[in-house]
């Protein structure tokens, strides 16, 4: 094929010939004024200098015609695993490939869009389409066809945004009148208090548009909470306590439909992290010692501890008859703190304190309650723990994890247990892992005889050192020496005693990360890591559920002292359980609530403005019932402002071509020129010679 068109070249500069045509023409104009003879031959000259000199040629070009591109985006984000919407696709690109094959002057580029990895955007057709013809020039694109169902969510303004003028085919999978009911999270705070309760805004809808109250459970890491009921489209705000620090996983899931067409979206998921306002801890010291300001600053270098410090200076059997005036001395508030406020703490320690008559019975009755109630109990025990009037023998004695047996006054160095090597308060402290341990002696320790719970420590002659023990709802920790603060004042080179009193602390005001049994679950991109913290010697497997409610046994190999992980990948977005049968742990894959799945019914609505303002159409594939199709017949067709019809889809014919050749023939100079400027010169000249004659 090839193609024709004038060029040309001026020899003089355009505004010099441009005068030269002006004053050419006012010649030819006086001339034709005056009705002079030979002034059409003179026109006829000067036509043609003025050709020869803007040099004009005859330009051939030898073109290559292009096959016009059409691009195929097929939707495979997760929601086209619905029902037979998958295998749709699958058979409407093997029917598109034979059809639009058959035409000659098409070039057909078949790509994945919208799929599971696409994070929490959504499906994203649009962003696969630009990618498909990015290196296609706008001019060759003769259109692009959509097969999916309809929910795409980076669908563009305008079709100007499309980059290209040619019609857009949507070809969406799924059948009519889908039903689908799910709910969705409307307001929903990341963070809430430890013990307070936050509102949480849930909505339900039901394609059904049926307004009949719909049942809702609500579940905290796993457990139901409580059950509502509510209308679909309303607004519903929900109470839920916050019981812990770290993550607490709330659940909210609606009653299914009998035909819907997934559960997936019937439940939303949010993760809520649980904070403490402030810390609350008492710390009473039964008499001034060495020791004493190790806790005190301890506990006020935290910014999230509230403290309350009594030291008993003076107690009631040394009073002497000095006026109170001349005392340093307040009133011990016990009825106040060890009656109306005690719950108010998170943690009460007695460093140093026996049992004396600031502290009447009924108070220590009062302590036993509040720590099976919840609470935690921390006695740093020095030498009168062990004698007749040591909290041992008071009502403490009941939730004491050891029994005093006697007095060990010589050096040793603190052990870490075979127990404690796996308890996450003493595992991997700094020092621990040498024998004998590079921390600094102890003189004093109380011999002790262990009741319950764990020994982590062990002292001199093997004897429990720091236990720590459960006791109903709330704990308890023993240490049995006073000495602890020669590792604060870097005594032969000090001991981790910041890393230990933290952890025993927070172990005991129940920090989730220093549970010694302990489940827990992660992910990251699709894989799920499986932790087991444990004092067991022999971690059984796990069980892990999918959100289908399908199961897998993971079994959990040893990492070090008391953990145990285990690994799976996965493919679905959703929440999964790990469950040992005694433990379990929540984790979610993906978006905690995916924007592919809050609304998953099939539409033709949504792309029907765009499709028809390229020219194109949108029509539904499925034939009625299972997963056979239909489509139309694909046409090639010249610039229309339609391109689609109830039986046909057409695409726009370009006619994009290549340039493989170009031939120029100048036409004003060489022989033929030089022949043409002669022979109207020479006309010119016998028109002239004529008119003196006569």
């Amino acid at each position: 094929m090839s193609d024709f068109s004038l060029s040309f070249t001026p020899l003089l500069p355009v505004p010099l010939l441009l005068a030269l045509a002006l004053a050419s023409a006012v010649v030819i104009g006086l001339g034709l004024l005056a009705r002079r003879r030979g002034t059409l031959l003179r026109a006829l000259g000067l036509a043609l200098v003025m050709t020869a000199l803007v040099d004009p040629a005859l330009v051939r070009e030898d073109r290559q015609p292009l096959r016009d591109v059409v691009a195929v985006v097929l939707d495979r984000s997760a929601s086209q695993n619905i029902e037979n919407r998958k295998v749709q696709t699958d058979k409407a690109r093997a029917e598109l490939q034979k059809s639009l094959g058959a035409l000659d002057n098409v070039e057909v580029r078949f790509v994945d869009g919208g799929g599971v990895d696409s994070g929490n955007d959504g499906t994203r057709l649009f962003a696969s389409l630009n990618s498909a013809l990015a290196d296609v020039p706008p001019e060759r694109i003769g259109g692009a066809i959509l097969v999916t169902d309809g929910v795409v969510h980076d669908i563009p303004a305008n079709s100007g945004a499309l980059g290209f003028s040619a019609p857009l085919h949507v070809l969406v999978t799924g059948r009519e009148g889908e039903r689908d009911r799910r709910i969705e999270l409307v307001e929903a705070p990341r963070f809430g208090l430890v013990g307070k309760e936050i509102s949480v805004g849930i909505r339900v809808y039901d394609t059904s548009l049926s307004s009949q109250p719909v049942q809702v459970r609500v579940r905290r890491d796993g457990a139901d909470v409580s059950t509502i009921r509510m209308r679909p489209g309303l607004l519903v705000r929900v109470p839920v306590q916050i019981e812990h620090g770290g993550p607490n996983v709330v659940e909210f899931e609606v009653a299914t439909l009998n035909d819907e067409l997934t559960t997936l979206n019937n439940k939303a998921v949010l993760t809520v992290e649980g904070v403490r306002d402030k810390l609350k801890v008492l710390l009473v010291s039964g008499e001034p010692h060495s020791g004493e300001r190790t806790w005190r600053n301890l506990l006020k270098a935290d910014a999230n501890v509230d403290l309350v410090h009594f030291t008993i200076l003076r107690p009631p059997e040394k009073q002497d008859g000095t006026p109170i005036s001349e005392l340093s001395l307040i009133a011990f508030p016990t009825s106040d703190l060890f009656g109306r406020r005690i719950k108010d703490f998170d943690l009460i320690i007695f460093d140093r304190y026996s049992s004396q008559t600031v502290l009447p019975s009924v108070y220590f009755e009062n302590i036993v309650r509040y720590v099976r109630e919840g609470g935690a109990l921390l006695m740093a025990a020095g030498p009168d723990f062990s004698g007749p009037e040591g909290l041992f023998y008071s009502p403490l004695g009941k939730i004491s994890p050891a029994r005093p047996l006697a007095i060990i006054e010589r050096p040793f160095r603190a052990q870490i247990s075979d127990e404690g090597r796996k308890h996450p308060v003493t595992r991997g402290l700094p020092g621990g892992d040498v024998s004998p341990p590079a921390w600094s002696e102890w003189f004093r320790q109380v011999s002790a005889e262990s009741l319950r719970g764990t020994t982590v420590l062990t002292g001199a002659e093997q004897k429990p050192l720091l236990l720590l023990s459960r006791e109903g709802k709330g704990r308890v920790g023993l240490m049995l020496s006073d000495q602890i603060w020669l590792w604060a004042r870097g005594f032969q080179g000090g001991g981790p005693h910041l890393d230990l009193m933290r952890r025993m602390a927070h172990w005991l005001m129940k920090e989730p990360e220093l549970e010694e049994e302990a489940l827990r679950a992660s992910a990251r991109g699709r894989e799920i890591t499986i932790t087991r913290q444990s004092l067991k010697t022999e971690t059984p497997p796990v069980t892990l559920t999918f959100p289908s409610g399908a199961t897998r046994e993971i079994a959990l190999q040893a990492a070090e002292p008391g953990l145990s992980r285990g690994q799976a990948n996965v493919e679905d977005f959703g929440l999964y359980r790990v469950s040992d049968g005694e433990l379990s742990a929540l984790v979610n894959v993906g978006p905690e609530n995916p924007r592919e799945f809050q609304d998953v019914v099939s539409t033709l609505d949504r792309l029907r403005p765009l499709a028809e303002a390229t020219g194109g159409t949108v029509r539904r594939i499925s034939a009625g019932a299972g997963d056979a199709i239909v489509l139309p017949r694909f046409v090639s067709m010249r610039e229309s402002p339609v391109y689609g019809g109830s039986d046909y889809a057409g695409f726009k014919r370009t006619g994009a071509s290549v340039v493989t050749g170009i031939g120029v023939a100048p036409l004003a100079v060489g022989l033929v020129g030089l022949l043409a400027l002669l022979g109207g010169v020479l006309l010119g000249w016998i028109g002239e010679s004529r008119r003196r004659q006569t």
